[in-house]
């Protein structure tokens, strides 16, 4: 029998992923069932439990896909040479979540975070992971600009963080409950709002 390569594990877990945020936005997270997701993936049961123990582990690999492609994206403008402000860093990451077509879901598994501690769990290591990614490129933008904060560079990096952190779930439950909410109008004035 032929030994299945890294890519195709990986190329597997992203169309089990896919099928399951096709799930959740449909049906929301409560009401999707495991079988729903077997059968909008088209695969056999053992091939998704072969790579997610149930649909925690789903939850938790959505909000790591979303995770993963904000934080590529800010080392993108590192790594041309951009250190960004703390408002260019929140709007590419608002931007960059404004395009996911299934970002919604991410506002359902906070609210089943609130009431599961095991999903809760998962939560908070990818908020930590999150925060991390935030924390760090605070730093860098105060290292580079000294005059425009107070205190050391880490304690202020540290002490901005969770509050730059909190533009992401207001924007997302935002856009999620309010009818005419304006994404880009909301990214401006948190680009005008924070320290450039």
């Amino acid at each position: 029998m032929p030994k299945v390569t890294d890519a195709h594990r990986a190329a597997r877990r992203d169309e089990i992923i896919d099928a399951a945020l096709r799930c959740f936005s449909e049906r929301g997270i409560q009401r999707t069932s495991m079988a729903d997701i077997i059968d909008a993936s088209g695969l056999s049961a053992g091939a998704i439990y072969g790579h997610f123990a149930g649909k925690k582990e789903l939850f938790a690999a959505t909000a790591e896909r979303v995770l993963s492609a904000r934080t590529a994206e800010v080392e993108d403008l590192r790594h041309a040479g951009v250190v960004p402000s703390p408002g260019e860093l929140m709007a590419t990451v608002l931007r960059g979540i404004d395009r996911e077509p299934f970002s919604h879901v991410i506002v359902q598994l906070w609210g089943d975070a609130a009431a599961d501690p095991e999903i809760r769990a998962l939560v908070q290591g990818v908020f930590a992971r999150l925060r991390g990614m935030i924390e760090a490129n605070l730093l860098a933008w105060a290292v580079a600009n000294p005059d425009r904060i107070e205190g050391s560079a880490e304690a202020w990096a540290r002490s901005v963080a969770p509050a730059v952190l909190g533009l992401g779930p207001g924007f997302l439950l935002q856009r999620a409950v309010i009818d005419d909410f304006d994404a880009e109008g909301y990214i401006r004035a948190v680009t005008s709002l924070l320290p450039r």
